[in-house]
């Protein structure tokens, strides 16, 4: 597998003056240490004012062609699309974990966040050895873990994990903005959009909206 595969017509993230390119450097150093079952996992949603939080963890397998494939942020909805299907379709295992708003209310979003990732790794059908996260690190889990700060950003799989969770979460909640019309969840995504908080405002919040936030950010609601 080739270290450096350069992403067309994107510039390169800086990050710390240093460029951020999406690569298999992470997965290689682990197979170099005899992990072969090396996975990718990240997590959309934690930022929403409301909907679920979605995980996902990828084991792309050799020979998957990442052509295209970086941090989900940095594509276009059409691109994502794409790279969901040819990894869903390629890669050699995949699994969605999801927590919902009330879990999100009642354990607050981090924790239900480490649940989601908890999900979505117990329904991985292929057992990894090891598993890249973007920044977090996931308690009550057996399998070994390396944090990566902008780990979508820098790794093939985990930036392919982080497609995977937005092109679900994503579907989920253009079906929720059918379910709940007014705040304009099919193109903002429940996140803070000007005018999502106007619609709050003006009709308060929906079942899917996350309570928790009353607390801190009353404005909101």
């Amino acid at each position: 597998m080739a270290s450096e595969r350069p992403r067309r017509g994107r510039k390169p993230l800086v990050y710390d003056g240093e460029e951020l390119r999406c690569t298999w450097r992470f997965e290689e150093e682990a197979r170099a240490e005899g992990r072969l079952a090396v996975a990718g996992m990240d997590e959309v949603g934690r930022g929403a004012l409301c909907g679920p939080v979605v995980a996902c963890v990828v084991i792309l397998g050799d020979g998957f062609d990442t052509e295209g494939i970086d941090d989900s942020k940095r594509l276009t909805a059409l691109q994502r699309e794409a790279l969901s299907a040819r990894i869903r379709e390629k890669a050699r295992a995949f699994s969605v974990g999801v927590a919902d708003p009330k879990e999100i209310d009642r354990l607050n979003i981090l924790r239900a966040t480490y649940v989601a990732m908890q999900r979505a790794i117990a329904g991985l059908a292929v057992p990894p050895d090891l598993i890249l996260v973007d920044a977090l690190e996931v308690p009550d889990v057996a399998v070994k873990q390396r944090p990566i700060v902008k780990g979508d950003a820098l790794s093939v799989s985990i930036a392919a994990a982080s497609v995977v969770a937005k092109v679900e979460r994503d579907a989920m909640m253009r079906e929720y903005d059918q379910r709940y019309p007014g705040y304009g969840l099919g193109h903002n995504m429940g996140y803070a959009a000007d005018d999502h908080r106007e619609a709050l405002r003006r009709m308060g919040p929906s079942e899917i909206h996350r309570r928790s936030f009353h607390g801190t950010q009353r404005w909101l609601f």
